[in-house]
């Protein structure tokens, strides 16, 4: 009987261990969503859209709703609109506030190291009064691997989405 139950925990443990890795394996290799975009109007314009949330439901066909002060540190509500219709509401922490720069967050699946997004916004001054947006999530956890594609076909196209929109409501500003 000692036999077995060391070999069933001595499974159970070899379990933990692979899972723990793999685990550490996906937090220490993140995957990237990237997008871009040079948006005719300066940074301060731009910040003063991507800053006005209360306007999000008039323009912004990802982030539908924002809420919450923007001060590092924060947490904020959002709902985003997925390609499909759907909503999602989120309540990501505030990791970076810098007017006509960058704003940053985090969202964490709980515990965390399952599904956590580092979602920013960065605004790079251009010449002639220009503006490149740089929005990009940086995904790790133990769920990533299997969402990758997902990720690409749905959460992407959203982010493009709102690039142009708010290239257009900067540039009309």
């Amino acid at each position: 009987m000692k036999k077995k139950s060391t070999k069933i925990l001595t499974a159970v443990g070899a379990v933990v261990v692979l899972l723990a890795g793999y685990t550490i394996f996906t937090v220490a290799r993140p995957f990237v969503l990237h997008t871009e975009l040079d948006i005719n109007a300066s940074p301060e314009q731009v910040w003063k859209v991507l800053a006005d949330r209360q306007s999000y439901p008039e323009w912004n066909p990802f982030i539908i709703s924002s809420t919450g002060e923007l001060i590092k540190g924060n947490t904020i509500t959002n709902v985003l609109r997925d390609t499909k219709g759907g909503e999602t509401k989120f309540t990501p922490e505030l990791l970076a506030v810098e007017p006509n720069k960058e704003l940053r967050w985090i969202g964490k699946i709980p515990p965390g190291a399952i599904f956590d997004g580092e979602h920013s916004f960065r605004l790079e001054q251009l010449p002639n009064g220009r503006t490149r947006l740089i929005q990009e999530e940086v995904f790790r956890g133990a769920a990533i691997p299997f969402t990758r594609s997902m990720l690409n076909n749905t959460i992407k196209p959203q982010f493009e989405a709102m690039n142009r929109a708010l290239a257009a409501r900067a540039a009309a500003s």
